[in-house]
């Protein structure tokens, strides 16, 4: 009960000390061009984490204010309300009161009564707020199914909106988003705070997902000079009465100094929350070496191959970490000598820098959720998918220095070249000039090849083999198999190992073939029988022509 109470007290001391930090929220202008005297001019509006939000652009549209459900936390079919515009009309932007429900919830039913965008209406006097996603939760998965924008405004003016309204009058409004994400340079900055745990829910295989479809487009345009791309990893720190405890044990390494940002213990996963933390420092200290290098788009490359080959029994372990990293080129020692030791009492040069860079400065708010992108200092808000976040990276950019490659389609057919360079860590025959490295637009991926019409088989990293190769292995061993990297087992089996072996087919197989064996045995039976009684009956003729007669005109007598 007192290790409870402890746990209790520190995780309370963390919420306080992130309440006291800097929070702050993202602006959009909103214009109201057509009203009342009144009410015409420019407001701010607080930018929704979730939809779609139109990055460098505008949108206008007509202020819509519905007679019911005014709240929208009911789908508008049932009240049989519809807000798509007419032919040749602005388009309705929905005007929603406060509370009830979640705000994604307010969006998903106005996008799906017709609306191009939301307001939600304050329902006290405050600052703006920020419209952030809930927790995702079996509850909550239509969140990204959200497409449309959506933004805050305050109490008073969403009172000035529905007293025009009330009076008949018409209430158009403009959108902006344009200056929030400009820089005066022509680099565009961006930063991501991830995680590397994988498994933490839909949140994490949302992030994966992400870092997977946006690899191409982020080492294109690294390597092409237009942006500037940091990752960072969040971590707290464990109060020094409880350093001790054994929450901090398995959450936190350097005596406390750095845990894992989630709290929670899964003693039933084989990792601790420390063993994150170390992930999270050797994903940080292989950017670090890559950039001095010159090289920093391999972190995509080391993320996206560290989630295929290091998993079950090899997750989080430093064997199969540096198998990856050797696989790209890049020293091993340099990152463990930047990783240092875990155990010892002392401050690591690249966690504290991790934790002074989670504060806000400026119009910098802190990064508090996970994960965060940062573009030009200022937190993205909307989708995280490829097309999204470019289009929001491209509106950084001065319009004097809008690079061509946001002003076109190149993005969906230019490749990497991320082969032409140690083979991309992948697999390769230098004998029979094979390789499994293959360039797409979502950067390099090491799939095993087709080579004149011969499927090859394995984990396309360490192993590649035709199949016929293949047939004439020993089997795997289970660990093996299991590791899922060391070896891919072929869907198909030859039908010699059917013919050795039943133990790989299915119980309906082996009823059809027990039926078709039945089938085969009896024909041949029947068969044999038949000549059988043939030549029997010419022996008896041969030796006893007479006797054999006599008894032939008995049978049909009798019969």
């Amino acid at each position: 009960m007192r290790e409870k109470l402890r746990v209790l007290i520190w995780v309370c001391m963390l919420l306080w000390g992130n309440c006291l930090g800097s929070f702050v929220v993202e602006k959009n202008s909103l214009k109201v061009t057509s009203s009342a005297k009144s009410i015409v001019g420019v407001y701010d509006s607080a930018i929704g984490s979730f939809g779609a939000p139109k990055h460098g652009g505008t949108l206008v549209g007509m202020v819509v204010y519905p007679k019911a459900n005014k709240r929208g936390c009911i789908n508008f079919d049932q009240f049989g309300m519809s807000f798509k515009s007419r032919r040749g009309a602005l388009p309705s932007v929905l005007l929603l009161d406060r509370g009830d429900c979640f705000f994604t919830l307010k969006a998903l039913n106005a996008q799906q009564a017709g609306a191009a965008a939301i307001l939600i209406a304050d329902d006290c006097n405050e600052p703006l707020i920020t419209l952030n996603t809930p927790e995702e939760t079996p509850a909550t998965g239509y969140v990204q199914d959200i497409a449309i924008p959506s933004a805050v405004i305050t109490k008073s003016l969403g009172d000035r909106i529905k007293e025009a309204l009330s009076n008949w009058d018409h209430v158009d409004i403009n959108l902006q988003w344009r200056e929030p994400l400009l820089r005066p340079d022509e680099l565009v900055e961006y930063e991501f705070w991830t995680n590397g745990d994988y498994e933490c829910g839909p949140t994490c295989d949302s992030q994966l997902e992400f870092i997977n479809n946006f690899k191409g487009a982020a080492q294109i345009l690294e390597q092409k000079g237009y942006t500037r791309f940091t990752p960072h990893y969040m971590t707290w720190y464990c109060p020094a009465s409880f350093i001790l405890a054994e929450q901090c044990k398995t959450q936190c390494i350097n005596h406390g100094r750095y845990c894992a940002p989630d709290l929670k213990h899964y003693p039933n996963r084989g990792y601790d929350g420390k063993d994150i933390v170390i992930q999270n420092l050797r994903q940080a200290c292989l950017f670090k070496v890559a950039n001095e290098s010159g090289k920093p788009w391999l972190w995509w490359d080391y993320v996206t191959d560290f989630a295929i080959r290091c998993k079950w029994i090899d997750k989080y372990t430093k064997e199969c970490a540096d198998k990856v990293i050797r696989s790209l080129g890049i020293n091993v020692t340099k990152i463990d000598d930047c990783i240092g030791d875990t155990e010892a009492d002392a401050q690591n040069p690249i966690l504290e820098a991790e934790q002074k860079a989670q504060i806000g400065e400026g119009n910098r708010g802190d990064v508090t959720m996970l994960p965060t992108l940062m573009i030009n200092n200022r937190q993205y808000r909307g989708k995280l998918e490829k097309g999204a976040v470019l289009k929001a990276i491209c509106a950084g950019f001065q319009d004097a220095t809008e690079q061509a490659i946001c002003l076109s389609e190149v993005l969906t057919d230019i490749e990497t070249n991320r082969c032409s360079e140690n083979n991309g860590g992948c697999w390769e025959d230098n004998i029979s000039n094979i390789t499994a490295c293959r360039d797409t637009i979502r950067g390099r991926v090491c799939e095993c090849p087709v080579v004149n019409g011969a499927k090859y088989y394995g984990d396309g990293y360490t192993h590649c083999e035709s199949r016929h190769v293949y047939l004439t292995r020993k089997k795997p061993s289970l660990q093996a198999r299991d590791s899922g990297y060391t070896y891919c087992e072929s869907k198909y089996i030859s039908l010699v190992r059917k013919k050795l072996s039943l133990q790989r087919c299915s119980p309906s197989e082996i009823v059809v073939w027990a039926i078709i064996l039945g089938l085969g045995v009896a024909g041949a039976a029947g068969y044999a029988y038949y000549k059988y009684k043939i030549l029997v009956r010419s022996l008896l003729r041969y030796l006893f022509p007479h006797t054999l007669k006599v008894l032939e005109c008995e049978v049909i007598f009798i019969c």
